[in-house]
């Protein structure tokens, strides 16, 4: 049977088999590079799985050492941007070794990606100049979620802090939402951070009145209230002194959480203790001041058109203008001029007498 099958293949054309022999080698690269490919994927996924496990222990690892830095206030904001970012940054490096495993030209795309970064950057620079200021705000921390503030001219509390914005709710409880380019790039101020806050109460007592009695009065009110800090101790005086009125003072702090009840309860306390004692407060009075009355003249009659006659003056006539001299007619020429003077001299010569 070998013999009959050899027998075969010395019948077969050449080119048959030289077109077989090419078929057998095209499939042999085929099924090499298949193989080749399949090894890459499968190292592909292996590197994929081991980056998104590196990027949640990573992101784990820096939100405990964020809580460790911060052991007496934890901020869970920074810990979660923080966590995020260094997750992130994981992952971009995992994705670059898995192109490049895949045998893509890594190089070629990051061009691509800085050219694009490029222009999404200046086309959006209001809102990566928010994105800069919200990492910053995230970085120094002037304030924390829950604190009472003042930004950017709206005063609130804390709801929220990412990248773009800052979310208040104000006093009247209106959501109040501020870029982060304004609220980093303006004056903040935190209410919350010190704990206890200054009240000014200002009062105006009459000249006559007592001042030291005042003084006590407006000392008292504030001692006698629990919610007053007694460190700093409350302090008054005075502190000017106005058209109608002496001006006393009274500061006095109070925790945050009472400040707005001790301050309006104090000015009650005061106006109440200032009556009791006989104090008045004086206020600017209004004097209306009327001119004397004229006495009225009697009415005149109307003038007639005859009364009216008498005093209008009577027209004034011009006099006749005054006619020119005149005026003598020039010589027509110098031989005339000559002679009319010589004439003229002859004239006035006088005769000479005759001696005969």
């Amino acid at each position: 049977m070998l013999d009959a099958i050899a027998k075969d293949l010395k019948t077969v054309d050449p080119a048959a088999l030289h077109t077989l022999r090419f078929d057998e080698q095209l499939f042999t690269r085929f099924g090499d590079a298949f193989s080749g490919l399949a090894v890459n994927l499968v190292i592909a996924v292996i590197i994929l799985a081991v980056t998104f496990w590196a990027a949640g222990w990573i992101s784990a690892l820096v939100r405990r050492a964020i809580g460790r830095l911060h052991r007496a206030a934890p901020d869970p904001t920074l810990q979660n941007f923080a966590g995020s970012l260094a997750r992130y940054l994981v992952i971009i490096v995992g994705l670059i070794a898995v192109l490049q495993q895949l045998g893509v030209q890594t190089t070629s795309i990051l061009a691509v990606l800085g050219a694009a970064s490029l222009a999404i950057g200046l086309a959006l620079q209001g809102a990566l100049s928010n994105v800069a200021a919200g990492v910053m705000l995230l970085i120094l921390r002037p304030y924390r979620i829950g604190d009472f503030v003042e930004v950017n001219g709206r005063t609130g509390t804390i709801k929220a802090l990412d990248l773009f914005t800052t979310t208040l709710s104000d006093p009247d409880n209106l959501k109040v939402v501020v870029p982060n380019g304004k609220a980093f790039g303006d004056v903040i101020v935190n209410y919350t951070e010190i704990g206890y806050r200054r009240m000014e109460l200002k009062f105006g007592i009459d000249y006559q009145d007592d001042i030291q009695v005042a003084l006590d009065i407006l000392l008292s009110c504030a001692r006698s209230d629990p919610r007053v800090r007694t460190d700093p101790e409350p302090w008054a005086n005075v502190t000017a002194l106005g058209d109608s009125a002496v001006a006393v003072t009274l500061r006095a702090w109070a925790d945050l959480d009472v400040y707005w009840d001790v301050r309006f309860d104090m000015i009650r306390r005061v106006k109440l203790a200032f009556d009791a004692a006989g104090l008045s407060i004086p206020y600017p009075h209004q004097v209306q001041i009327n001119p004397p009355e004229r006495p009225t003249a009697a009415p005149r009659a109307k003038a007639t058109p005859s009364d009216l006659a008498g005093l209008i003056p009577p027209p004034r006539i011009p006099d006749p203008p005054t006619p020119a001299p005149a005026k003598r007619a020039a010589p027509s020429n110098r031989i005339e001029a000559a002679a009319g003077k010589l004439a003229a001299k002859v004239s006035r010569r006088k005769p000479r007498s005759d001696p005969r």
